[in-house]
């Protein structure tokens, strides 16, 4: 990671961006229905969208129907649940699932195992299971250890730390892959790729970002194999902000350029 090196230029028409959201786009809150994401960088990102042809992504822990709700009116292309599901460009869906009888019998047994713990608590995702110990962070071990339990009984699962969470997916998704996707699919395919994240589960991004000689971003404080660095998420607002209105800018520019030519 540098942290004293600015950011590269970004010219969108040969870049592809991926954000995640909970401490990336908002900030994070102790529990994940308060957050939200600001009136202008919603509309910056939808900016974006149009600047870049269609080839931005949210790629994120949250499921799609959470993405969709926090960015309204913005809807596009978006990986969920660590890309256990993923809406490509076309809007097609695709998924990978733990069984329904399995689905069942972890949140069952989760939410028993959970009450041991005062102020943790379980959400279901869908495919996924999350264990939040934001508001008791004195049982993160306790938390860690659990969720480890459960995948050595299951062997479907893969664990995921993040910022005060544990979360229980399918085996072999990760953010890393959901970006290898999009980066196979138009408008993404032959593009730069930008990924922007703060937590341990977007390492798996990062590295795949890196692999394709892209532009690794890496949010907050802690270890990480992004290039570029970004304090808060104050920072990625201010970024985000002018990225898009100097992009919007140089545009007007050509289009004035191009019409005193005629």
């Amino acid at each position: 990671m540098t942290d004293s090196e600015p950011l590269p230029p970004i010219p969108l028409k040969s870049f592809a961006l991926f954000f995640d959201l909970d401490g990336t786009l908002a900030g994070i809150e102790k529990r994940p229905e308060w957050v939200s994401i600001p009136n202008d960088i919603k509309q910056a990102l939808m900016e974006l969208l149009s600047l870049t042809g269609g080839a931005v992504a949210l790629v994120s822990g949250r499921a799609l129907e959470e993405l969709d709700a926090l960015c309204a009116p913005l809807k596009c292309p978006a990986a969920g649940v660590h890309g256990a599901e993923r809406r490509d460009a076309r809007g097609h869906i695709h998924r990978t699932e733990l069984s329904p009888a399995l689905m069942a019998t972890l949140g069952t047994e989760l939410n028993v195992a959970i009450a041991a713990y005062p102020g943790c608590h379980v959400e279901g995702k869908g495919m996924a299971y999350a264990l939040h110990y934001r508001q008791a962070e004195a049982y993160a071990d306790e938390i860690l250890a659990l969720a480890e339990t459960f995948t050595q009984r299951y062997p479907e699962l893969a664990l995921q730390p993040g910022k005060c969470v544990v979360e229980l997916k399918p085996r072999g998704v990760d953010k890393g892959a959901a970006i290898h996707a999009f980066m196979h699919e138009a408008p993404f395919a032959g593009r730069t790729p930008l990924f922007i994240g703060d937590d341990l589960t977007d390492e798996a991004g990062f590295s795949q970002v890196n692999a394709l000689d892209g532009v690794s971003i890496k949010v907050g404080p802690g270890e990480t194999t992004a290039r570029y660095h970004l304090d808060d998420v104050g920072q990625v607002h201010q970024w985000l902000l002018s990225l898009a209105k100097q992009q919007e800018s140089q545009s007007i520019k050509t289009i004035i350029s191009v019409g005193e030519d005629l």
